[in-house]
């Protein structure tokens, strides 16, 4: 309890029983215990022209009571307006891959930064959690290096979409994030290699499409093990696993023998989804539709199996 006799501030009282002079004291009442907010999720442009829906959630305490009083009178609203200024200018300065692969590194740079402006109101910042909500827009310059958005995106029109192609004759080339649907009068005899029919499981495409470009060279220079879980519509959950670590790698269903390098998870609608450009990957893989556990970074690699399949 901070208390002000004649308006004079005095050492602050308590815990425990208080005694004021009526008419002469006034107090205010200081929680010392850790509390929480949340930043709104707000719309962010990152440095490559990506908008996307960020916010966050901080842990603060007090360490200062009579700080905490005598130099801000909306203590909650001024931490909540800095805390929301930092992200802001923190996240203006990057581009969207490395917002969804360095989220913990950005979160500790927005702690000490928060920390500069709120210790000298007697407040202190524990903890600040960065939270992606959502992708709105692509990047509107492609980095140089492969991004997630596009692997995904090529992984389901290989492994997924036999009967996905561009427009041939003067159509202009379609960029990697561009899907079109085309409607054959006659559609061409099946064979070896072919994608998925509509009978055929989505997932099974996996199989049917990789097995004949598997080589050694493959295997050197990927050398990770993938495993791919698919919900199937009756809530059964279907497993194939890509193993690109030893001799000419190997394909098929089930988990491989060893521990995989990364795991991807998603719904065969999903996939489905995906094929059809209802569904945006980066999207799916920001609201959890698309899980992917282990290192992103060895995730990428398979864009090397994207260019074998080419």
């Amino acid at each position: 309890m901070i208390v002000f006799r004649l308006g004079r501030i005095r050492t602050p009282q308590g815990p425990g029983m208080v005694l004021l002079l009526p008419f002469i004291d006034s107090f205010q009442r200081v929680d010392l215990r850790t509390r929480a907010f949340n930043v709104p999720p707000c719309k962010l442009a990152s440095k490559d022209g990506a908008v996307l829906s960020v916010g966050a959630d901080v842990q603060f305490r007090i360490w200062d009571p009579v700080l905490s009083v005598m130099t801000v009178k909306d203590l909650n609203t001024a931490t909540r307006m800095t805390a929301q200024n930092a992200m802001t200018k923190a996240l203006l300065k990057r581009p969207l891959r490395e917002i969804q692969m360095e989220k913990l590194k950005i979160s500790d740079q927005l702690l000490l930064e928060i920390n500069d402006v709120t210790r000298a109101w007697g407040l202190e910042v524990d903890r600040v959690e960065l939270a992606v909500e959502a992708v709105l827009q692509p990047p509107q310059d492609s980095p140089a290096g492969p991004s997630l958005d596009s692997t995904l995106q090529q992984l389901a029109l290989h492994f997924l979409g036999g009967s996905m192609s561009s427009v041939a004759g003067g159509a202009s080339p379609l960029g990697p994030d561009t899907l079109e649907m085309v409607s054959e009068a006659e559609p061409p005899a099946p064979h070896v290699g072919a994608g998925p029919t509509l009978k055929q499981p989505v997932a099974e495409g996996l199989l049917t499409a990789l097995q004949p470009f598997l080589s050694e060279a493959l295997v050197s220079q990927v050398g990770a093990c993938y495993q791919f879980n698919v919900t199937l519509p009756s809530g059964t959950q279907s497993t194939y696993f890509l193993d690109l670590t030893t001799g000419q790698g190997s394909v098929g269903h089930g988990v491989p023998n060893g521990i995989p390098d990364v795991v991807v998870e998603m719904a065969e609608a999903d996939l489905r989804a995906l094929l059809c450009r209802e569904l945006r990957p980066l999207g799916a893989y920001m609201s959890g539709r698309l899980k992917v556990k282990g290192d992103l970074a060895v995730a990428m690699k398979l864009e090397a199996v994207l260019r074998a399949l080419k």
